[in-house]
């Protein structure tokens, strides 16, 4: 059996990251051509600033309902959670490898991430 190694894992990391990214874009692309049929004729105006909260349950049903601005969302979702991926998949890369002291430190990163992301949606 070939033992996993440091070169695998920054392979599959790697790979996250550009995958990552280009399912990412791939969607923020669909959810803008899908805005500009819905919305391209519409005016805009840039006097004011809609300032609007994000709201779980609102961008479900927009999903749902091929809403184009709970698509870009979800894009941009994605785009967020890749770095998120790559950390994960480090944490098992490290202890695979039986390296656990990069294993706690890639995990206390992962903690300082999920923290911050939930203080910041106070």
């Amino acid at each position: 059996m070939k033992s996993f190694r440091d070169r695998d894992l920054q392979a599959f990391v790697g790979n996250i990251l550009r995958i990552g990214v280009y399912v990412s874009m791939s969607v923020v692309v669909i959810g803008l051509v899908l805005y500009l049929v819905q919305h391209g004729k519409a005016a805009t105006d840039y006097d004011t600033f809609q300032k609007t909260a994000f709201d779980f349950s609102a961008f479900l049903n927009g999903l749902t309902h091929g809403s184009s601005e709970a698509i870009i969302a979800l894009g941009v979702i994605c785009l967020i959670a890749t770095p998120v991926m790559r950390v994960v998949f480090a944490i098992i890369g490290f202890w695979l490898e039986q390296d656990y002291l990069y294993t706690a430190i890639a995990l206390l990163v992962l903690i300082i991430i999920i923290s911050s992301m939930l203080l910041g949606a106070v």
